[in-house]
């Protein structure tokens, strides 16, 4: 058994969340804050059997997409307001972390 945690965009979860559970997947959703631009995410828990695991990721894929923003550079780097700037970042996609399960048990 594997725990897959992924940590996607919050524009991305509603879709996410849907094709996983077309897929016949079972998730928990966390709201969670990224630490570089402060901004919301949010965090899958799945775990699968082994052989489960592309399933779930290609589910995910399909629907996690990349895109950029533009932010102000204060929220990022801590400068002044006096010598902020535009800044272009990539937002989006998916970190997806797959770990072993040693032990599940349902109670």
């Amino acid at each position: 058994m594997k725990m897959l945690t992924a940590i996607i965009n919050k524009e991305d979860t509603g879709s996410v969340c849907r094709a996983l559970t077309e897929a016949g997947f079972s998730f928990t959703k966390l709201a969670t804050t990224g630490g570089f631009l402060m901004s919301g995410n949010t965090t899958l828990l799945i775990g699968v059997a082994d052989d489960k695991v592309d399933a779930v990721i290609d589910a995910m894929a399909s629907k996690c997409c990349r895109r950029t923003e533009i932010v102000p550079a204060t929220a990022s780097y801590g400068v002044t307001m006096a010598n902020s700037y535009p800044l272009e970042v990539t937002v989006g996609g998916a970190i997806i972390f797959v770990t072993d399960v040693v032990r599940f048990e349902k109670l």
